[in-house]
């Protein structure tokens, strides 16, 4: 399969290739957690794409398929978040991507509960799974990111703590929702491209913030 999809992937007529990474962190203990909600839009993706995630690359779960014409490997970095970028560094380093086509999805407190947005650069907002990333990329922050709302601590609730939380009732039928409009954000974003993905995708997601952000998670 993998020999397959790489002569197809660079044959001279084929799209570019997109890497979808998600970030969070492996195992039971931190499934569901606020902290893994790139993980999971990265399974809810593949579900929706019929594409396996079942084999070990670049210490990710990792998997590959065709959307359309277009295609995309998908990664789940199994170094836990700090470390996020010791797998997404190599993994694009081994398909010869460059940093437009890495698309890193991950949870955001400066986002209400279950808004998204889609940017095409931008810093790593101490977020320690962005700084490893960053950090492999030698200090290059142009790549692209899906932005996965989780709202801030409630309180004085230390942030930490609140990142290693699951979500409750309320927070977590927001998040189903953002999973299936992210599902439909990354479809979008391979058939038209990511500035004109992010016009319209982002713009759908400002009135969803401003309805949002006075609600309680």
């Amino acid at each position: 399969m993998l020999n397959r999809l790489s002569r197809r992937c660079f044959s001279t007529i084929a799209p570019q290739p997109w890497l979808f990474v998600g970030l969070g962190n492996p195992g039971d203990k931190y499934r569901g957690t606020r902290h893994n909600v790139g993980f999971e839009l990265i399974d809810a993706f593949a579900e929706s794409q019929g594409i396996s995630m079942n084999t070990v690359h670049c210490k990710a779960i990792f998997g590959q398929g065709f959307v359309g014409e277009v295609p995309v490997f998908l990664a789940k970095p199994q170094t836990y978040m700090n470390l996020s970028g010791e797998s997404t560094g190599p993994l694009a380093a081994y398909y010869k991507l460059p940093l437009n086509r890495v698309l890193v999805l991950h949870d955001d407190m400066g986002l209400p509960c279950g808004v998204l947005r889609l940017n095409d650069k931008g810093g790593h907002g101490s977020h320690n799974g962005l700084k490893s990333v960053i950090d492999q990329f030698r200090g290059n922050r142009e790549f692209p990111r899906l932005r996965i709302g989780i709202g801030r601590p409630p309180g004085q609730m230390d942030p930490k703590a609140f990142l290693l939380q699951k979500f409750n009732a309320m927070a977590q039928e927001r998040i189903d929702t953002a999973m299936q409009e992210g599902v439909s954000g990354l479809k979008l974003l391979l058939s038209r491209g990511l500035t004109e993905s992010a016009r319209s995708f982002n713009r759908e997601q400002k009135y969803k913030h401003i309805r949002l952000q006075t609600m309680p998670t």
